[in-house]
């Protein structure tokens, strides 16, 4: 079974060519990290994790672009694990996608099967679920990106439908311990995929994006859950954010580092609704 793209046409283009070009410019374009990353290799490996942004490549493409260049420039690993929050609201708290491989106008993926099981029977919140992946857009806009810099890359996708509340805390650490049982001694990168803040004018939003990145870079997941709850910040993706930093602390992480900010006012120069969009790498 093969998942299809679900937002090909909308989030990214749906011509090869013009996805590869249109990738090219979110690495070479002025957000971006003004360079292309080098051929894949495994020189460093010193990346346990990236914080990504899932928006339409023309908006947060180049952020994502800072933290592909760093995996390329670190060693990109055999298997990605790319967990991104459930836009529509249903499915188990955790969903592996059941799937034997996914497809981009780049190609088919392979999933990483054995990891993905491995991770779906660690844990009671989590079960293999295709359906709840299926028009989900958080992940898949990461899986170019990934086909870019390494054509043969593995993934494990993980929707998270778990939100802010009383429980969040206890499911999240749940699940990335059944990350990190599963992935340890593994060539592996974890990715959450997250937008930062939405819909507030520029000012606002960085003041609030500002709290949650220095949560990140200080590998806080619990204060990161305690300050978006508190402050209402609107970042979707912050149960996936706080499980890969918990699973990175497992796996040995020691910092985290912000690579780039900005908001959707920067391309478009309206600044009075932005979105945040914020790329970080976790390093042990």
């Amino acid at each position: 079974m093969i998942r299809e793209p679900a937002v090909a046409g909308m989030f990214y283009e749906r011509h090869p060519e013009a996805l590869k070009r249109s990738i090219e410019l979110c690495f070479t374009g002025k957000l971006g990290p003004g360079k292309m990353p080098p051929a894949p290799d495994y020189p460093k490996r010193q990346i346990a994790a990236l914080i990504c942004p899932h928006a339409g490549y023309i908006y947060s493409g180049p952020a994502a672009a800072w933290a592909y260049l760093a995996l390329a420039e670190d060693g990109v690993p055999a298997t990605a694990v790319i967990l991104g929050p459930n836009h529509r609201g249903f499915g188990p708290p955790a969903a592996v996608a059941a799937e034997a491989a996914w497809r981009t106008p780049l190609g088919e993926v392979q999933i990483d099967r054995g990891i993905a099981d491995a991770i779906a029977s660690g844990s009671n919140l989590i079960a293999l679920n295709s359906s709840t992946h299926r028009l989900e857009h958080s992940i898949e806009v990461q899986v170019p990106f990934l086909q870019y810099i390494k054509p043969n890359i593995r993934i494990v996708p993980i929707v998270i439908s778990v939100y802010h509340g009383h429980d969040v805390l206890n499911c999240a650490e749940e699940i990335s311990r059944a990350i990190a049982d599963a992935v340890q001694d593994k060539n592996v990168v974890l990715i959450a995929s997250t937008d930062l803040t939405h819909y507030e004018p520029k000012s606002a939003a960085s003041a609030q994006d500002a709290l949650a990145i220095d949560a990140i870079k200080r590998l806080d997941y619990q204060g990161l859950l305690s300050i978006v709850e508190e402050r209402g910040i609107t970042m979707c993706g912050a149960a996936p954010t706080a499980i890969v930093i918990s699973a990175s602390l497992s796996l040995g992480a020691k910092r985290g580092e912000l690579l780039t900010y900005y908001t959707s006012g920067d391309v478009t120069g309206d600044t009075s609704e932005v979105v945040g969009y914020g790329a970080l790498k976790i390093t042990r």
